[in-house]
C-alpha cells in the first residue's frame, strides 16, 4: 500500500499562493476555528475528491458561506419560513455540516449537482473571519474534511503538511486567533445534522460539535431548545 505521508520540509502557504489556487480551479487546504479540523476546498467538486484521493465524482458538500449562495439555496430548501431561518442559523452559528431537503421538480443551478443526491444537499457554511475575505471571491465553493482517504482529518497544520503533496497549499491558523487554551481543544470534523421538512432534527454523524455531550439525544436537544425548535 502507498504511504500518502509526504515527509519533504514544507512551509504553509501565505494568502496570495492560496488565492492563486483557489482562481485556477484546484485544491487548498484552509484552517478552521477550534474545535473543527482543517478541511479541503476547490471552486470545482472534482479538484476537491482527487485532493483526497477518491472518486472524482463522489458526492460533496457545497460551502454554503456567500450570501447570494444561501439566497439561492433558501428558495430551494422544502422547509418552512422557520426552518430556513433555523437551516441558516446551523451553518453560521453552529458550524454544522447540515443536510437540508430540496423542492421536488424545483429547477436547480447545475453547480448544485456536486452537493445533492436523492433529494437532499450538503451544506458547510462556516464563515470565518480570518478567511471571509478569500472566502468570499467565490460564491460557489466546495468542501470536505481535510483528509485523504482512510486518514483522520488533519487537526494542524503540520498534519496537513504532511498528509498532502506540495501541490496543494495548506494555509495556516492566524497566530492571534487561538490561545493556548483553544489550541489543545479536541478537534474533529463537524457534526452533520438532517433538518426535515416536518422541523425534525436528527443526527446524521458524530463529530466535533457534539462530542462534550454524550449522545445524540442530549445534543439535539440542545439544538432545539436553543433555536426553539417545537416540532420533531
Amino acid at each position: 500500500m502507498t504511504s500518502h505521508a509526504h515527509t519533504t520540509s514544507r512551509t504553509p502557504a501565505g494568502p496570495a499562493p492560496v488565492r492563486e489556487t483557489l482562481a485556477a480551479g484546484e485544491a487548498v487546504v484552509l484552517p478552521n476555528p477550534a474545535p473543527l479540523t482543517y478541511v479541503v476546498t476547490a471552486t470545482r467538486s472534482r479538484a476537491v475528491n482527487e485532493a483526497k484521493g477518491r472518486d472524482a465524482n463522489q458526492p460533496v458538500a457545497l460551502w454554503a458561506h456567500h450570501p447570494d449562495t444561501l439566497d439561492t439555496l433558501d428558495r430551494l430548501w422544502d422547509l418552512t419560513p422557520q426552518d430556513r431561518t433555523l437551516a441558516r442559523r446551523l451553518l453560521g452559528e453552529e458550524h454544522l455540516t447540515v443536510l437540508l431537503p430540496l423542492r421536488p421538480g424545483e429547477k436547480r443551478p447545475a453547480w448544485l449537482t456536486p452537493g445533492e443526491k436523492d433529494g437532499w444537499v450538503l451544506l458547510f457554511g462556516a464563515r470565518w473571519k480570518p478567511l471571509r475575505s478569500l472566502l468570499d471571491e467565490h460564491s460557489v465553493l466546495y468542501v470536505s474534511s481535510a483528509n485523504r482517504t482512510g486518514h483522520p482529518p488533519a487537526a494542524t497544520v503540520e498534519e496537513a503538511l504532511a498528509m498532502f503533496p506540495a501541490t496543494i497549499p495548506v494555509l495556516q491558523i492566524p497566530a492571534s486567533t487561538d490561545t493556548a487554551a483553544v489550541a489543545a481543544t479536541a478537534r474533529q470534523a463537524t457534526t452533520t445534522v438532517r433538518l426535515h421538512p416536518d422541523s425534525r432534527l436528527e443526527l446524521h454523524r458524530n463529530g466535533a460539535q457534539d462530542q462534550d455531550y454524550g449522545d445524540a439525544d442530549t445534543f439535539l436537544a440542545h439544538l432545539r431548545a436553543r433555536y426553539k425548535v417545537t416540532a420533531g
